[in-house]
Order: structure tokens, then sequence, then C-alpha cells
């Protein structure tokens, strides 16, 4: 199941902080977020947010919304 989910394409919004970070996040799971050094690092760094999130929600049972189909 946490295959399947890595792999949908999840929109993923960056935004350059004002202290030189960048804020990476997942709107479409609330609150899988993290920041980055630079936005390179910001997408690496979400993914692993993502697998997290993802983890939590399995193991508990949670409900997991899925993006739609454009």
């Amino acid at each position: 199941m946490l295959a399947y989910y890595m792999s949908l394409p999840y929109t993923i919004e960056l935004t350059p902080d004002v202290d030189g970070f960048w804020f990476a996040e997942i709107p479409l799971l609330e609150g899988c977020m993290t920041n980055g050094e630079d936005w390179h690092d910001a997408l690496e760094m979400i993914q692993d947010a993502k697998r997290a999130w993802l983890t939590t929600a399995l193991e508990m049972g949670l409900s997991i919304p899925e993006p739609e189909e454009q």
C-alpha cells in the first residue's frame, strides 16, 4: 500500500522563505510539510515527509486522500 500512495502524483508547493530556506508542503496531506536549504533539498525532504505521513496514516487506519486525475 505504501508504494501505491508514494507513486501518486501529489501536488507539491514550494515557497522561498525570508531566511533563505525553502518551505515544501503537500496540501492534500494535511500537515505534510518540511523545509530545505534550497529548493532541491526541499523537494528531497518532502519525499521523506510524505513517506512518514503515509506510513503513519496507514498504521493508524486513517483515510488517505488521493489526487484527482487530470
